[in-house]
């Protein structure tokens, strides 16, 4: 059956070629698309279509099903992640990863992981927060930011961003780790170097059967992710978020997102962040120094 809004469309998109599509992402990224997501679906989708020469969505989807090695397949994925971010975002979760680094000892390394990276406001402001935690350009932390988006992460990597972007942003935390564009960048603003370089950037999609990461995070940050995911892939991805953490990690979620029906593996503490129960925790306590860990699905 074709939708009326066939009629305006460049390309004709009809609802085989959205279950196509649908079937397609949940498969690959764990994404599960709402039906009503088909108009959003067809504007992305239908500039991948032109850049490749398809005239149609069967043949462009064809094109990707019969080879898995298909470049195409990272624009695909790109096209249909959603990358809502900012700066301090639900604020009170870097008010609570504050406290949490000052009680942590400071003879290891701490080690973290913003597990949805986007164009890179999340993890910038766990760095930042913990710059201000130990009162230092230098602190014992070091935060692993992955997202399976990669044109959102070369975004993130360059650290630059308008200035409406940082205006929530309190002056003072502005002139400390940022610094202003001049001339040609003129209205646009850039995250310090010593920020950056607290930071490391890695694709990874959640719905890898190995994510090969080295156990003792003592902070995991998946906000706003695990509602575009089935509850049993939510369940998936928590089991092994676990193993990963040293005892009494804390895993900070988005404030929509609940955990409930993973708490044989984690304690919610309240404002949704979690504990990791410490039997379900990283035997190891390395704080990321141990062997990279193959961790399956």
């Amino acid at each position: 059956m074709l939708s009326d809004d066939n009629a305006d469309r460049e390309f004709e998109f009809n609802d085989k070629d959205f279950a196509r599509v649908r079937a397609l992402i949940l498969k690959i990224a764990g994404i599960s698309l709402a039906p009503s997501k088909q108009s959003m679906v067809y504007s992305r989708l239908a500039r991948r279509l032109r850049a490749c020469n398809h005239s149609r969505f069967s043949t462009y989807l064809d094109a990707l099903e019969s080879n898995s090695s298909n470049p195409e397949w990272e624009h695909f994925t790109n096209s249909l992640t959603t990358n809502l971010t900012s700066f301090y975002r639900e604020a009170h979760h870097f008010d609570i990863l504050k406290k949490q680094l000052q009680s942590l000892s400071r003879n290891a390394r701490i080690e973290m992981w913003c597990s949805a990276a986007s164009t890179g406001e999340e993890p910038y402001t766990m760095a930042i927060t913990a710059m201000e935690a130990f009162n230092s350009m230098n602190p014992p932390v070091r935060i692993l930011a992955t997202d399976i988006d990669t044109k959102v992460l070369d975004h993130a990597k360059k650290g630059v961003y308008r200035m409406e972007q940082v205006d929530k942003i309190p002056d003072e935390i502005l002139r400390k780790y940022f610094l202003k564009g001049k001339g040609e960048s003129e209205g646009l603003i850039r995250v310090r170097p010593e920020v950056q370089a607290l930071l490391t950037f890695r694709k990874l999609n959640l719905m890898e059967n190995v994510w090969s990461l080295r156990p003792g995070f003592d902070a995991i940050f998946c906000r706003n992710v695990m509602i575009y995911f089935e509850k049993d892939v939510q369940l998936q991805i928590l089991k092994r978020f676990a193993p990963l953490m040293n005892p009494n990690g804390f895993l900070y979620a988005g404030h929509s997102e609940n955990f409930a029906m993973a708490r044989d593996y984690f304690t919610l503490r309240g404002k949704t962040v979690y504990t990791v129960n410490t039997d379900k925790a990283a035997k190891t306590g390395t704080g990321g120094e141990g062997q990279a860990r193959q961790v399956t699905a």
